[in-house]
Formats: C-alpha cells, structure tokens, sequence
C-alpha cells in the first residue's frame, strides 16, 4: 500500500508514473476523491487556524463578547461538519489505496507489455541437438514418470503425477536448492500453507486477487498458499526488527493457484499448473541498499541455474508487465528446447515499503531510534516443476533417456540419468 502522506504530497508525478502501468488500470475515482479530501482539507485547516485564533482572544475575558461566542459555536459546528464529510472520503480513499499497485522505481523502462522488457544479460549457450526436441510433457509420458490423465481423473485438469525418478527428481532439486541458499547466507524456514485474510492482504494478494486464490469452504476461513512468500513475509507481520539487515529467509513450499486470469494459456504440460513446488528466497532490507539487495537476489538465483548448466536470460520487466505490489522486477527465462523459446522459472522483485506498510513491518537502524518501514524483497529460488520441465528438455536424448546435471548426481543417491521406467 502506498503512503497517503507521500502521494499528496507528489500526487501528479505519482499518478503519471501509475500510469505507465498501462493495462485496464482505473486511477479516475482516486483521483476525484484525493482532490475532494484536499480541497476539504484547506477548508478545515483554514477554519481550525480561525477558532484557534479566537480561542487566543478569548483568554482575555475582557475581550469575550457574545458576537465572538457566537462566531466560535458557528466555526465549532462547520468544522464538525467537515470532519464529518472528510471521514467517508478517507474510509474510501483506504479502500481505493488497496486497490492502488505500487508506483514503479524510476529505473524500469516504461512499455504496455512484455514487449517493453529489457534483456540485461546471457548466461550460456542453447544445446544443439542432431534431433528435433521434444517437449518436456512428451518426454515425461513416454518415458513412464509423468502422468497428466490419473492426475485429471483424480483431481481435475491441470493436476499431475509424477512418478519413480521424477518424484525423486523434484524432490532432489529441492534440497540442492536449499543447500546452495544456505551456503549464501539464507535461514531455512518450513512455513504454513494455509494462511489468514490478514497475510493474504499483507503482501498484496488480497483484496484485488481473490478469484485467484483456493479458500477453505468450513470453519475458518483460511487461504492455500500462492507462493511461500506471503507467510514467510508475514513472519515478521506487526514487529520492528531490532538487528543487522538485510534479514534473509529460504522456504520451500507447494503453491496453488486457481489461475483463474489464464484461461486457455499452456493447457499442456507443467508449466502453469494450480499446484506446484517452489523454493523461495525473501529479504527484510534497508530501504537505503535495497535495490542492491535485489541485484543480488536475483545472483542467487541465477547460482542455481548455473549450477544445472542451464541456458538463461535476465529480463528488466518494463512498467506494464511488472506484478501489482513490485516496484522493480528481474524475470529469469530459462531456454526450453522443444518449445524453442524462453520461459519464466523466477521472478524477483523489490516491493519497498508497500507491503511493510500492510502488514506493519518496521526496523530501527540504531538503538533508541525511531522506527522505519523495512523494505521486503522476494525471489522463486527457483520453481521446482519449471526446473524439471528445463532438465528435462535440455538434457534429453535422441533415445528418449534423459541425462541429470551433476550438482544432482548426490542429490538422486548416485542415479545419473531418467530411463523408461517399465
């Protein structure tokens, strides 16, 4: 949530800057309301300056007239009245904010869609093949470890077994993930999966998303996890940070979405499924490093793609297809063979201070010192099942056998490739 204090006091420049956000954002009735609350406001000020005015006359009981008593019931019923019309337009005003995205840092480039996005960098080379690729649903079926028809027969569409090495295989990816953030610094944390309102609209999912999140039905209202980044930044929910920063927090979890926004997009395979595994790194920074700390999230996350020897690219989002809480955002797009294009396997993002100011997180920098908004950043470190989909069609074979990364080789108790499985 933005600062109501910060965008009055900037409001063209903030309002020009949420525009470049494009898309089918709506800023007319938040814009009409900030001019009312102003306006309401000078009004106000302008009116308590008089009553206090008079209010200093009238210490002087000499100088109390009846005229004077009169002015001060009259200036005491207007302001009164004011109050009264400027508590419905910040109740509204509130509720407008938590529909407002976060305004976008001046250094991401302005554009409507991914078409605006910015390459920064190349990490490695695309495989060649003396073959033509296969795609990783095609590969994972024929050879016996990837089974979409009992997954729909059991849950419906976009669910899916795996099976046998695969199963070891996510699992493996997992724990070497973990391993290599620890290394880095990161404290391991195994969070709930299910969450209240109150975490959800702390970092910004609800209310605006809400159609696509899983809810329980009965008893409590609870919400499945979208990513691990909603309870691990609520660890912290209504605290002050007394320590070093930045505070840094890995996490695996499973991750459902309705996908309720992607009707129609990658029916086919793992790539956008309502439930998957996801490891995830989270910061609590300074606001004065924490466009630093994000360059090296997103370090830690490339590690691991290096690490596998994946072929990636860095992606500066530009202001249109950033995601709705984030400030500045890099996508990592790893090379996926048989689909002959990059896809998404992390997106790391800086949110300042928009969900800290939801979900109350402050620091002091120094005993004694007042407290200030923490600046939170996140990362997939990396997407467990978009890994698999990149292992999988990096590394097949013309035989339908599919060769494993060394980094995993321990990892998968000595297996060094997927074979048919029977």
């Amino acid at each position: 949530m933005l600062d109501l204090k910060e965008v009055a006091k900037n409001f063209e420049a903030v309002v020009a800057r949420l525009k470049a956000r494009g898309g089918t954002l709506d800023l007319s009735r938040f814009q009409e309301l900030f001019a009312e609350r102003k306006k309401l406001n000078v009004e106000l000020e302008q009116n308590q300056a008089r009553k206090n005015a008079a209010q200093e006359v009238m210490k002087d009981r000499s100088k109390i007239t009846e005229e004077l008593k009169a002015e001060m019931k009259a200036l005491g019923a207007v302001i009164k009245e004011q109050e009264g019309k400027l508590k419905p337009i910040e109740e509204e005003l509130s509720a407008q904010m938590m529909m407002v995205p976060n305004v976008p840092h001046e250094s991401v480039p302005v554009g409507a869609d991914e078409h605006g996005n910015t390459v920064e960098k190349i990490w490695g080379e695309k495989p060649t093949f003396l073959f033509t690729p296969k795609q990783h649903f095609e590969i994972g079926e024929k050879l016996g470890l990837l089974d979409f028809e009992r997954g729909v027969k059991v849950s419906g569409p976009r669910f899916a077994f795996s099976k046998g090495a695969l199963a070891r295989l996510e699992r493996a990816l997992t724990a070497f993930m973990i391993d290599e953030h620890t290394k880095r610094g990161y404290t391991e944390l195994l969070p709930p999966y299910l969450v209240s309102r109150a975490s959800m609209t702390g970092t910004g999912q609800l209310p605006k998303f809400e159609e696509d999140a899983f809810k329980t039905v009965t008893g409590r209202e609870l919400f499945l996890i979208p990513t691990a980044e909603v309870p691990v930044t609520n660890y912290h929910a209504d605290e002050i940070l007394e320590g070093p920063l930045p505070v840094k927090y890995v996490a695996f979890s499973p991750c459902f979405r309705a996908e309720a926004g992607a009707a129609g997009k990658d029916t086919r395979g793992l790539i956008r499924m309502h439930q998957f595994h996801k490891v995830e790194i989270v910061k609590f920074a300074n606001p004065a490093t924490s466009l630093a700390e994000l360059d090296s999230l997103v370090e830690d996350a490339e590690n691991i793609l290096q690490k596998l020897g994946l072929h990636h690219r860095r992606v500066l989002l530009c202001t249109g297809d950033m995601g709705f809480a984030s400030q500045k955002t890099f996508d990592l797009e790893v090379w996926l063979p048989g689909q002959n294009a990059f896809r998404e396997i992390s997106s790391c993002s800086n949110f300042s201070d928009f969900q800290a100011r939801r979900a109350k997180i402050r620091f002091r920098s120094a005993p004694g010192e007042k407290p200030q908004l923490v600046h939170t950043l996140n990362g997939s470190g990396l997407a467990v099942g978009r890994t698999v989909v990149a292992i999988l069609e990096n590394y097949q074979r013309e035989d339908g056998s599919v060769g494993l990364p060394e980094v995993l080789w321990p990892y998968m108790g000595g297996l060094k490739e997927l074979v048919f499985a029977g």
